[in-house]
């Protein structure tokens, strides 16, 4: 029989309700004095909160405040993890040391639409309790390890200041004339914030001049300097570089009477991957030979230290930042046509229906016979061969066709997630300026490379984990359950209905977007269905990979631009018994630690590959300031829409303050703006003209006005 409760303390749900509706702190004290609890009764309120913090009733801080598990405090430091179906910023809190999931944290963003952080980065915000969770205001940002602003320096009243680069980082800083370095008006700088916030303008003091921001080749500057990307390598590291000899044969299979080719973009700087494929047996015998990278960077050397800091390589339109020295990437681990290379392969037996029957990797030297382009192969299949894939057309180019068809059909069964992304790509001439700006052309060759790519990858984790030695996957996990109820009330506003809480799979999402196929809304649903999956990161602890319905997989491909690949060579030819340059135990001891550093630099590579396409597209369009184009929305916020352009790719943004004829509301459940007097509705994937009022090449950042677009409604009555 249970004690009875003392007399004058509250029950457990009192508690809770009095702990959650509660401002400000709350303790044991303020409990004891709201519900009257004095005496010996203080002690057994003591022990009653401690029971049910144990219970996971309440939560204690380490200043002894309590809260309801799913209350947060008003001010928190929170960590930006990613967009919303709508684009909007989500966050979690820094510290979440429980094993349920945090409530959901939406931020406001600010009038212009920019995101007050970006994905990673810290804030202090100021939280306001929802209907599904919080919404957050940014407070400050907060500088983990670094201190700096990147942009443009000029003089106001004789005064220097600077304009930073980052379209988040509000106002100007003054630079007094001892802290200019220098530095000429026009020119991109990098500062550093001085302390105190006296009344007007932040401070500055200048560390570094980069040139002139006028020029379109400073935009790379400005990613490489504000990502805090590494570009110049140490002598060390070069030296090692220029060191390297060409591998010879002696312990390597021959492959160099294997006539293999290289299929690139026409702009692809390094060649690391080679092909070949045959008929065998009513299947098909498929080569992968990849650049044998681990014979040049050694574990622990000058440049494996700079290989695994950079991560991998970056690409913008006027310039690659490699992992590795041109010495190696461009030159000895690059497979250029008739030059002798030390390779990686796995010769794959497929059968006719695409399934692979066996693999075996080799460590050879090969001979690439030419270095092709996806545009080139695409034309000599259509009917349209050159001089070079003429003579290569029957005895090569269509054998890997046909084993592609196969691969094909092995993708579709196993149920691989179809989503098409768009890439624009930025065409400039010798000077840096841009001719154009276009949505990358995908052909059948592109695909038949990555799936290629693919199957040797899958080849790769099989044969690590057949020999039980470390791994570094490639995993995907499924969609968190959050972002699938988003996507299911998108979908229900355009009449398609997808059921609550069944088990989602790729095939799944592939009949969605084949339902829209061929219908306005195409477009806009295969990007809603790409923001409701999860990320796709690095770990040595092997989950599967969802969008590629695979049981297993790592990147083994592109050991030239990412240093997994490196490691997944390495423990190859460890397992395999290819060498004494094999992964070695103090790396493997390492792995959780290198996972989490080069999912984070590749995230790092990707928005900082966006910012400078942003800044050219930017440059591009603000000479048609005032033009009109026509768009689809691509997000919808509570204070305003972002519009993407149809013909250039180009996303800006419509603050909600521009949209004068009527007041607007945000339906969440519905992904629109509904105007409250005339019913107007603006949602997601609807096509729209709007004019371009401001484009800044500096920030990338493009404000647009709504023309035309929406759906009329009957208004209030």
């Amino acid at each position: 029989m249970k004690p009875a409760k003392p007399r004058g303390l509250p029950s457990k749900e009192e508690i809770v309700r009095f702990v959650a509706g509660a401002t400000g702190k709350v303790g044991k004290r303020e409990i004891a004095r709201a519900f009257g609890v004095s005496g010996g009764d203080r002690i057994a309120l003591k022990r009653l909160l401690k029971d049910m913090a144990a219970e996971g009733v309440l939560d204690r801080d380490h200043g002894k405040r309590l809260t309801t598990p799913d209350k947060l405090p008003e001010i928190l430091v929170v960590e930006a993890i990613g967009l919303d179906v709508d684009g909007e910023l989500l966050a979690k809190p820094h510290h979440w040391p429980h094993e349920r999931p945090p409530p959901r944290i939406l931020f406001a963003p600010t009038q212009r639409g920019d995101d007050p952080l970006a994905p990673g980065d810290r804030g202090l915000v100021r939280l306001t309790r929802v209907e599904d969770g919080y919404e957050a205001r940014l407070v400050r940002k907060l500088v983990a390890d670094r201190a700096q602003i990147v942009g443009v320096f000029s003089r106001v009243a004789g005064r220097g200041r600077i304009v930073s680069a980052d379209r988040k980082d509000r106002g100007e800083y003054v630079v007094d004339r001892f802290d200019e370095a220098g530095a000429e008006p026009g020119e991109v700088v990098v500062a550093e914030p001085l302390p105190g916030r006296p009344l007007g303008l932040r401070r500055a003091r200048i560390r570094e001049r980069l040139g002139d921001g006028r020029s379109p080749k400073a935009f790379s500057l400005i990613a490489l300097k504000a990502h805090s990307l590494p570009f110049v390598f140490p002598p060390d590291a070069i030296a090692e570089a220029e060191k390297a000899k060409p591998a010879r044969l002696e312990g390597r299979t021959d492959l160099r009477r294997l006539p293999l080719v290289t299929i690139d973009g026409a702009d692809a700087r390094d060649f690391d991957d080679a092909v070949h494929a045959e008929a065998d047996g009513g299947g098909y015998r498929v080569t992968v030979a990849i650049a044998d990278v681990a014979h040049y960077v050694r574990t622990g050397g000058a440049l494996d230290q700079e290989a695994r800091k950079r991560g991998n390589s970056v690409y913008f339109p006027d310039r690659v930042v490699p992992m590795l020295p041109e010495a190696l990437s461009a030159g000895l681990c690059s497979l250029k046509p008739g030059e002798e290379r030390a390779c990686l392969a796995v010769e794959m037996r497929l059968d006719a229906k695409g399934k692979k029957i066996g693999h075996r990797f080799v460590r050879g030297l090969m001979r690439s016979a030419a270095r092709l382009t996806y545009d080139q192969v695409q034309a000599a299949i259509d009917g349209r061969p050159d001089d070079t894939t003429g003579p290569l057309l029957e005895p090569l180019l269509r054998p890997l066709y046909a084993a592609h068809d196969a691969l094909l059909a092995a993708r579709a069964a196993r149920g691989t997630l179809e989503i098409e992304a768009d890439e624009r790509q930025v065409i400039l001439d010798p000077d840096g300026k841009v001719l154009a700006i276009k949505p990358r052309p995908r052909h059948q060759s592109h695909r038949l490379i990555e799936d290629m790519m693919i199957a040797a990858n899958v080849a790769a984790a099989e044969s690590l984990e057949a020999k039980a030695m470390a791994c570094m996957y490639r995993i995907h996990a499924s969609p968190p359950e959050d972002k699938l109820e988003s996507l299911v009330d998108f979908l229900r506003t355009l009449g398609f209905k997808l059921a609550r809480g069944q088990a989602i799979n790729p095939a799944a999402f592939n009949r969605i977007l084949e339902a829209f196929r061929g219908t306005p809304h195409a477009r806009i649903v295969n990007e809603v269905v790409l923001r409701s999956q999860s990320q796709a990161v690095y770990s040595p602890n092997n989950i599967g990979h969802f969008g590629l319905a695979l049981r297993r997989y790592a990147h083994f491909t592109s050991p030239i631009r990412r240093y997994s690949d490196l490691l997944v060579h390495r423990g190859l030819i460890r397992a395999l018994g290819f060498g004494s340059d094999g992964l070695r135990e103090d790396e493997i001891g390492h792995f959780a630690a290198t996972a989490e550093h080069i999912s984070t630099t590749e995230r790092r590579a990707a928005a900082a590959e966006r910012d400078v396409v942003d800044r050219y597209t930017a440059l591009f369009l603000a000479e048609r300031e005032g033009a009109v184009f026509e768009g689809r929305i691509a997000g919808v916020t509570r204070f305003g829409l972002f519009v993407r352009l149809e013909a250039s790719g180009a996303d800006g943004f419509v603050p909600i303050a521009s949209l004068g004829d009527d007041f607007y509301r945000h339906d969440e459940s519905r992904h629109a703006l509904i105007g409250r007097r005339r019913g107007r509705v603006l949602r997601l994937g609807e096509p729209v003209r709007v004019k371009l009022l401001e484009a800044t090449p500096l920030t990338g950042g493009l404000r647009f006005e709504l023309i035309e677009g929406g759906t009329a409604g009957k208004g209030r009555r």
